[in-house]
Order: C-alpha cells, then structure tokens, then sequence
C-alpha cells in the first residue's frame, strides 16, 4: 500500500535580532509534543506563496511580507510521506504567537538543539544554524 505524501508549507520566520519562531506540537497531532516550524498542509490549487501565507496566518497570526525558498525536503514515517517546502520569511506584519492555542517561542538558533524536533525537520535546523544573518 502507498503511503499519502502531504505536502507541507514551513516557514522559518526570523526577527531582527536572528532569532527564529518555533512551535511545540499539540495533543492529538502526529509528532505530538515536538517542537516545529510553523506551517501546514498545501491545498490543491494553491501556490507554496499563498500556502504559506495563509498557514502562517492561521497558525501564528503574521502576515507575510518577504519570503524566499530555503529548501526542500521529503521524509518517510512509518504511516506517512511528507514534502516539506520550507521558505525562510525575513519580512511580516504582526506579532507571531501560538494562535491555535500551541506554546510558541522566539529562539536563539544556536539553541535549536536544545529543543525536541520531528525527523523530518532535522535538515530545517541544521541549515538554520549553519546561516548567516543578514
């Protein structure tokens, strides 16, 4: 049997101080308890820029204003395949915090290893930590 491949909008959002803004994953969702970039699932017709706008609005409260792709990465779980289009958001309007209820915080990027993430984004915060500020 085939697995579902969801695709994923991720957006590594960023503060004037470098920071990045990370969210621990609610009861009931798969990776429960783990901490991610914030994000969701692409909806058919929709383009990585509006998926990502629209997750980051839903699930943070930010509108985006600048944005570039940073990477992509697909990852097999034992129940699902993801793709996961992650793109580093270095300009938004707002004040990002866990909308959906999700604990939410502002990090240094050299701690990111200090916090539990899914598999998946391994690749996110390694490539995080290895970037320059601007």
């Amino acid at each position: 049997m085939d697995k579902k491949r969801i695709w994923v909008a991720v957006g590594v959002v960023e503060n004037a101080a470098g920071q990045v803004f990370i969210c621990r994953r609610s009861d009931g969702q798969h990776q429960a308890g783990k901490w991610e970039f914030p994000g969701g699932k692409v909806e058919a017709g929709e383009t990585m820029p509006a998926a990502l706008a629209r997750e980051l609005a839903e699930e943070i409260g930010i509108e985006v204003q600048q944005s570039e792709p940073l990477l992509q990465i697909e990852h097999d779980y034992p129940d699902k395949s993801v793709l996961l289009d992650v793109w580093r958001v270095t300009a938004f309007s707002g004040q990002p915090y866990g909308r959906e209820g999700q604990s939410a915080l502002w990090v240094d990027r050299q701690s990111l290893l200090e916090y539990e993430f899914p598999e998946a984004n391994h690749p996110i915060t390694e490539r995080v930590m290895a970037m320059a500020l601007y």
